[in-house]
Order: structure tokens, then C-alpha cells, then sequence
């Protein structure tokens, strides 16, 4: 099991990340798209970095916006698994 990271380790990664925000013990961002269709190849898109990590996110599709949240299930909060995956998907248009 992945290790719980304290708060200011967690303030800290956030810092580095653009567009993600800590919520409780979740780590979110919120993409806009053109269409669906674009909302949904980005989704498509985030598969195969998921699947490699062995870390899946929460995902919620609203017609063009994509939420993402990252947290840690089987540890009760954010690791580093979390921001490691997430600086992955800021990298994905």
C-alpha cells in the first residue's frame, strides 16, 4: 500500500501542478472542451497512463467538461501515486 502523504507534502505538490486543486483528500481538475467528442478522446486518452500506473481515476463527463480526481482508495487519501498520475494527465491535450 502507498504510503499517506502529510499536508504540507501535499501543499507542496500541488504547488507544482497547474490547474489541479486539493479538495479534502482528493486532487481534481476540471478540462473544457470544443464537443463531446473531443471530451471523450481525451478520456480515451488517459487509459493507457492509468493502466501503466495501476492507478485509475474518477472520471466525470459533462457533454464537454471532463473531471478528474485522483486519491489514493486503499490508503485513505492522496500519495504520490496521486500527483505522479496527475502530472501525466496535465500533459495530455
Amino acid at each position: 500500500m502507498s504510503q499517506l502523504l502529510t499536508e504540507a507534502e501535499i501543499q507542496e505538490q500541488a504547488n507544482g501542478l497547474s490547474g489541479w486543486v486539493v479538495e479534502t483528500s482528493k486532487l481534481q481538475t476540471i478540462r473544457k472542451f470544443k464537443d463531446f467528442v473531443t471530451a471523450i478522446e481525451f478520456v480515451n486518452k488517459l487509459v493507457e497512463p492509468a493502466e501503466s500506473a495501476g492507478h485509475h481515476p474518477d472520471i466525470e463527463i459533462s457533454y464537454n467538461k471532463v473531471k478528474v480526481t485522483l486519491t489514493t482508495h486503499d490508503a485513505g487519501g492522496l500519495t504520490q501515486k496521486d500527483f505522479d498520475l496527475a502530472a501525466v494527465i496535465s500533459q495530455i491535450g
